[in-house]
């Protein structure tokens, strides 16, 4: 009687070989997704330019309110004939930025998926919700929270002076804190890619926090638009509360982890 054959086993679906491409390959990806990404954000500028003077009310609302707190003019000024048409020029960029974050997140994504596991790219939904929602809780808190603490303590130190608060520089600094909390705000998807192509561990992590910490307060030290240690402290709390949250990420998908949950469900 004949052997039977042996039929090879199933392949796992989650040993599915990486994908490769080439380095050009990379390169052409690369450049389709900034055009993309920047077309998203010129639509969304565009679409936002016919709103720009109530966002430009909204922008101002943080120094006029400390401005009234001390009794002071609550206007801001301008050097130049050309600072108004550049003021509304960022704010409907900034706002564009925000409007068309989810298109252009989504866009990293599709940069990032070739290089992904069949079974990684599940995360799709995860990673837009969770990237856009943090980028937007960030430049959320930069406006409510440390944007008027920054300004009250600048102002507050500087009450012995008339102050003329350009447009210019107030926009400038707007900006960069509103963009850099949203920046911020996306560490734990940061963690989450690096633990899931096993480049950084939960254990790692934990092991090494009181240098974490001291980089984090290093970075709020420098970023901070003034030198108080209240201000450093608003700064660093979110980013200490999201180091904690990306230890408990990088713990849920590292590939050891993933391994032992395989593993106990195959028991």
């Amino acid at each position: 009687m004949p052997e039977a054959a042996i039929s090879p086993p199933l392949a796992d679906s989650t040993k599915d070989a990486m994908p490769t491409m080439g380095f050009l390959d990379h390169l052409e990806e690369l450049r389709k997704r900034i055009v993309w990404s920047v077309a998203a954000v010129a639509i969304g500028f565009f679409g936002c330019w016919f709103a720009a003077s109530r966002l430009v009310d909204i922008m101002q609302r943080p120094i006029i309110q400390v401005l009234h707190k001390y009794g002071l003019p609550e206007k801001l000024v301008y050097l130049n004939p050309v600072d108004p048409f550049n003021l509304y020029l960022k704010v409907a960029g900034v706002a564009g930025l925000f409007v068309s974050s989810p298109f252009v997140l989504y866009q990293l994504w599709l940069f990032i998926a070739p290089g992904l596991y069949r079974h990684e790219k599940r995360y799709v939904m995860p990673f837009m919700v969770s990237s856009v929602g943090l980028f937007l809780a960030g430049g959320y808190f930069g406006y409510r929270v440390v944007y008027p603490q920054a300004l009250s303590f600048l102002i507050d130190f500087g009450k012995q002076f008339q102050p003329m608060i350009t447009i210019e520089e107030y926009t400038s600094l707007f900006v960069t804190i509103i963009i850099g909390m949203g920046a911020i705000f996306e560490m734990p998807i940061l963690v989450f890619f690096l633990a899931l192509m096993g480049i950084v561990s939960a254990g790692w992590m934990w092991k090494n926090i009181r240098y974490s910490i001291l980089g984090i307060f290093i970075v709020a030290a420098i970023i901070t638009p003034t030198p108080d240690i209240v201000n450093m402290c608003i700064f660093a709390a979110p980013m200490v509360g999201l180091y904690i949250l990306s230890i408990a990420i990088a713990w849920m998908v590292h590939p050891s982890q993933r391994k032992k949950r395989a593993e106990k469900k195959g028991t």
